[in-house]
């Protein structure tokens, strides 16, 4: 009947008694070792957590125990415990890997996040304080470069809060599909229109290659506008002066293709894995210097992603990068 039990049962479970291993399922016996039936606890399980909870008679605390290390040596398990009438232990394991993932990802945001804002604060506190203690001895150019400062540490700060906020939001949306039809082409001329200021600022050009008549596709108008802004000035930002942007826009069977290509210093093949992760940058001095707040790609995931897309990167150091997106068609999408 136990062994039943056990059988029915997706994670891994086992009957403890008399200090060994009475009988288990097989996802214990995956984890755990295939001729764990008849070990001795300690043993089978190897953990010295485990261990003291399955041998001590009458134990105090709590009826649950984390371990670490099982099966591989970064998976996290709650072990629970429940006494059977014939005095053997009703053992069951529970994956909290993705859960743990999930919380230190939290933990590693809210510190990234805050100091991030940490650095251009205390600029603006300094000068700031300076303006306001020293206004007397300043001559009217330092004043004005001080001033200059304070501004551009402010609008740092506007930035990065306003990517949080839209961050936050595309994670809230992810499991609503946009329903909108929209001209992919249309927005790729908006969002290029935009980045005018920053381009000629550059030195440089956004040229498009767009085909004619493409399919609309279906999503957030908001969000797909953003996306393409974020991939141009990326574009612009990191390019070589002087050299053009180019943001291509053409169909691939039930997909739109997006593509933005810079003349730039490239991306170190192994950067590429992880350049969509919040506040990850190659070269943070340079990345800061730029006006970057570290959001901008992981922005572009979250939004490729929420419109069931895909996107990849192609980059050789010392010639460039190409952004790819795809995004469904307004047929694909709706079937």
């Amino acid at each position: 009947m136990i062994e039943d039990i056990l059988d029915a049962l997706p994670e891994p479970a086992l009957v403890v008694a008399g200090g060994r291993v009475r009988t288990s399922n097989e996802p214990a016996r995956n984890i755990l070792g295939p001729d764990i039936d008849g070990q001795d606890v300690r043993l089978a399980i190897r953990h010295p957590a485990a261990v003291e909870r399955l041998l001590t008679a009458n134990p105090q605390g709590p009826e649950e125990a984390e371990l670490v290390g099982l099966g591989e040596a970064e998976r996290r398990w709650t072990m629970s415990v429940a006494p059977l009438a014939d005095g053997a232990l009703f053992v069951r394991l529970s994956d909290r890997s993705e859960a743990h993932a999930a919380e230190q990802m939290r933990v590693d945001f809210v510190a990234n996040a805050s100091h991030e804002l940490r650095t251009p604060l205390a600029t603006l506190v300094g000068y700031a304080e300076t303006l306001r203690e020293q206004k007397a001895e300043l001559d009217d150019p330092t004043r004005e470069r001080f001033t200059i400062i304070v501004h551009d540490e402010a609008r740092r700060m506007q930035r990065l809060v306003e990517d949080l906020i839209s961050l936050s939001r595309i994670e809230a949306e992810r499991f609503s599909t946009p329903r909108d039809a929209l001209d992919l082409a249309h927005l790729v001329r908006d969002a290029a229109g935009g980045c005018r200021g920053l381009a000629d600022e550059r030195g440089s050009e956004v040229r498009l290659e767009i085909e004619p008549d493409l399919p609309p596709i279906v999503g957030d108008f908001g969000q797909i506008l953003q996306l393409v802004d974020n991939l141009v000035t990326n574009a612009l930002r990191y390019g070589r002066r002087g050299t053009p942007v180019r943001v291509g826009l053409g169909q691939e069977r039930d997909m739109v293709h997006l593509t933005v290509a810079d003349q730039g210093e490239g991306i170190p093949p192994e950067h590429i894995p992880r350049i969509t992760e919040r506040f990850y940058r190659v070269d943070p001095s340079r990345s800061r210097s730029l006006g970057g707040t570290g959001l901008g790609l992981s922005i572009v995931k979250h939004i490729v992603e929420r419109h069931r897309g895909r996107l990849r990167f192609e980059s050789e150091v010392g010639k460039g990068t190409i952004v790819h997106v795809l995004l469904p068609v307004a047929g694909a999408a709706s079937s």
